[in-house]
């Protein structure tokens, strides 16, 4: 085991039964493995992940032959707090907004990771109907500029749809997929919409064109950028009066 898994795993006897398995199977193949909150997340390097995920579905002692979910994540500004939470008044509303959110910044001035140095990962949830075990397995894709990583549709045929959701969402090309297309926006759409880079606008705007007599896409224009801030309630006195109804009705009986 390296010396990542070592520190990650929680060494002692609060690991699960689960985990030890996981550790022992795996064993090279594992960089980390956090279980917290009673679920199991690992890790494992992109050349690794098909093998990986063979010795989960095959192994006798884990069986996890159901795919429940497969994502992909964007790691840009991870950890990066936008909303003002510790510095702003205890009553009232936050509207307060550092600005560096998706969508909000030059791709020049983007924020930066230095926690995760890859941008782009992949992450599927299994599920063992066997033994009644659930674990989160997870990959970095090695190439931020064409991140790619091996498809395992022909391990769980289960997850061809949610593959091709992250490739149109997030542009992580699923090598070996048998039909590799977008399945949520149109053939057309120019980017991914889910990468923290992407504008809050879009890139293009659809419009009808009565001289053409057809759908035309046009670089956006009549969209205005804006940001809608969601209002934090810290202190209502509705609440308050509430909880003295409550106490009170309870005093009474």
């Amino acid at each position: 085991m390296s010396e990542t898994t070592a520190a990650t795993a929680g060494v002692g006897p609060e690991r699960s039964a689960l985990a030890k398995k996981l550790e022992a199977r795996l064993g090279q193949k594992l960089v980390a493995l956090v279980e917290a909150r009673g679920e199991i997340t690992i890790e494992v390097l992109p050349e690794n992940w098909l093998a990986a995920a063979t010795l989960l579905r095959d192994d006798p002692d884990l069986r996890f032959e159901q795919a429940m979910d497969l994502c992909g994540v964007d790691y840009l500004s991870y950890g990066q707090a936008e909303w003002d939470t510790t510095d702003v008044s205890s009553e009232g509303f936050s509207r307060g907004v550092e600005g560096e959110g998706p969508g909000r910044f030059a791709w020049a001035n983007r924020p930066r990771n230095v926690s995760i140095p890859r941008r782009f990962a992949v992450v599927v949830h299994l599920l063992s109907i066997r033994h009644n075990h659930r674990v989160r397995v997870r990959a970095h894709c090695a190439d931020d500029d064409f991140p790619s990583m091996p498809s395992v549709v022909g391990i769980w045929p289960s997850v061809d749809w949610f593959e091709r959701e992250a490739f149109d969402l997030y542009g992580i090309l699923f090598d070996g997929h048998p039909d590799l297309r977008r399945i949520l926006t149109d053939y057309g759409f120019v980017g991914h919409p889910f990468r923290k880079d992407f504008p809050l606008i879009g890139n293009v705007e659809v419009r009808y064109d009565p001289e053409k007599k057809r759908v035309v896409y046009e670089p956006v224009a009549s969209v205005e950028p804006r940001v809608l801030v969601p209002r934090t309630i810290r202190d209502d006195s509705r609440y308050e009066q509430a909880a003295a109804e409550r106490k009170a009705a309870e005093g009474a009986k």
